[in-house]
């Protein structure tokens, strides 16, 4: 039996399905990123966990006890919401305290424990100040330690880190991500954003019109997508749209893809990460076992530590990402793409 338990959840709003069969089992200690775009369900699933929000069906456990109808103040869970939530009158201790005022513990201990919260984020001395007179990640930090403090069961984050600039936003990750380690706390980490999801979580549960459509490992749901929206959203992808080749393979650009026996009925395409491919001479000799589609260099972008080079073919453009520094091609060159065939993921297409 795992920690958390969430089975058969679903929510919906009048006509709308807000979130449907929902089932996740997550370990003690561990954190799980529910990761999708705007509108899939990801906060409602975490509003039901924390009692803010009442499924219409399904069952909520931890530990073992259902909590399914217990109100939120008795479900002894952390929460740190997008917009942190922090009382602006009050201190940063005080805002801090507010969660063990209300559970009306005593005075001393709950100057001691946010004395330890505080420090635990590095913000010991800064207790005294009110939210305003803070920066947005110092006041993500306050957020943080207020949802700790309490010493939940579950922590909950909802898009906490959506608010922050990229350089911030790449710190807290780490932060974040070492006090769950250190505290060994189960956490549920609601994200749009999938660089978060795989540098932050243990596991992710990619959600999508209200449902989950993959559980795993970040290296697993990256590199063995379950369905073809997994394989869209998670990472860049180019997807090339196939052609039967006569004998059940598949083809793109007229180039046989190797390795494909046969595919089911129906269209097809294929899909391949800029990162997996390569760029070679159009004169370089393939071997035949390696899939390869021909074209010309269409423009090169340079992103930093990265450079994209867009090849463009009788069958559209493909993005093919190097390490800065390579050689690049000029816009004009004749060249050949190539990648593994372990790289290439097929899909069905979908219908217009």
């Amino acid at each position: 039996m795992a920690y958390l338990e969430l089975t058969g959840l679903e929510k919906r709003y009048r006509d709308a399905v807000a979130v449907a069969d929902v089932t996740l089992a997550v370990e003690k200690g561990e954190s799980v990123a529910l990761l999708g775009p705007s509108g899939c369900g990801k906060t409602t699933t975490l509003r039901m966990l924390a009692g803010l929000a009442a499924p219409d069906r399904g069952r909520i456990a931890v530990d073992g006890t259902d909590i399914t109808d217990l109100p939120a103040h008795r479900r002894n869970m952390g929460y740190v919401f997008q917009s942190y939530a922090l009382f602006p009158h009050m201190s940063v201790a005080r805002n801090v305290t507010f969660g063990l005022e209300e559970r009306g513990v005593a005075a001393k201990e709950r100057a001691a424990r946010a004395a330890d919260a505080l420090e635990m984020v590095r913000l010991k001395e800064l207790g005294h100040r009110r939210p305003r007179e803070l920066s947005g990640g110092q006041q993500q930090r306050v957020a943080l330690a207020r949802a700790l403090v309490i010493r939940p069961s579950v922590l909950l984050l909802d898009e906490s880190l959506s608010n922050l600039d990229a350089k911030l936003r790449q710190t807290m990750r780490r932060e974040i991500r070492d006090l769950q380690r250190t505290l060994a706390i189960t956490t549920l980490f609601v994200t749009h954003d999938q660089v978060e999801a795989l540098a932050m979580c243990d596991r992710i549960a990619v959600m999508n019109h209200g449902r989950i459509e993959q559980v795993g490992t970040p290296a697993d749901v990256y590199e063995r997508p379950a369905t073809r929206f997994v394989a869209g959203f998670v990472g860049s992808v180019n997807v090339l749209p196939a052609t039967r080749d006569g004998q059940g393979g598949l083809a793109v650009w007229g180039m046989p893809i190797p390795g494909i026996a046969s595919f089911a009925q129906g269209d097809a395409d294929v899909f391949v990460r800029p990162q997996r491919m390569r760029l070679v001479a159009a004169s370089e000799n393939v071997a035949p076992d390696v899939p390869r589609l021909k074209g010309k260099v269409a423009q090169s972008i340079f992103i930093g530590d990265q450079v994209e080079t867009v090849v463009s073919g009788e069958g559209g453009q493909v993005t093919v990402q190097s390490l800065s520094g390579a050689p690049t091609p000029q816009a004009g060159t004749e060249v050949q793409v190539v990648w593994k065939v372990e790289d290439t993921l097929i899909f069905s297409r979908e219908a217009s």
